[in-house]
């Protein structure tokens, strides 16, 4: 079965490969770029800390903590389990070079930055609803970017953003039972 799964996921690589959409080059590896070292997740919990009220600071905090949590789970034992899942060949798999962004020295599965765009993004939009919608989009982005310049199979995006929602589906639910206790 795995081998079959392979296949497939190679597959949907190389169709996104062949996608030919020049105008959304730059802004896919931008996005990609930025989101290095959760920066869009950063600025915007110091943008609801600094503009907000207690919600919004509870909100920053959880996502931030989401990451935490996220990122401790994804990047240490989960690649080191899967260490023989190295990056993908993006010259010989038809990844147009414009689209490229420097290839990460980490293995590959599962995706990091798509597992705390989806911790951070699942997070905050469950406590601040308002929110939950361009966050998802943000996520969204910078996980189909992950694939699209080259660096992510799309199963690794796959995995890590289930990884990363149902971690800030738990630190949401923490949050909302933390803060139902100190209301009573």
């Amino acid at each position: 079965m795995i081998p079959r799964l392979k296949e497939h996921d190679r597959a949907l690589f190389e169709a996104v490969a062949r996608l030919s959409v020049p105008s959304l080059d730059a802004p896919l590896r931008r996005a990609s770029d930025f989101a290095d070292f959760s920066k869009p997740w950063f600025l915007t919990a110091g943008a609801l800390v600094l503009f907000g009220g207690a919600r919004e600071r509870r909100a920053a905090v959880t996502g931030l903590s989401a990451i935490g949590a996220t990122s401790l789970l994804v990047n240490q034992p989960l690649k080191r389990l899967t260490s023989e899942r190295s990056r993908p060949d993006r010259a010989a798999l038809g990844v147009p070079v414009e689209r490229w962004v420097k290839m990460p020295t980490s293995r590959s599965f599962p995706s990091g930055h798509s597992a705390s765009a989806a911790a951070f993004a699942v997070s905050v939009g469950r406590l601040l609803p308002a929110l939950r919608l361009p966050l998802r989009a943000a996520a969204s982005v910078v996980a189909f970017s992950r694939v699209y310049t080259g660096v992510h199979y799309p199963s690794d995006v796959l995995v890590g953003v289930t990884i990363g929602a149902l971690i800030g589906h738990l630190a949401a639910r923490l949050a909302e039972r933390r803060h139902r206790v100190r209301q009573h």
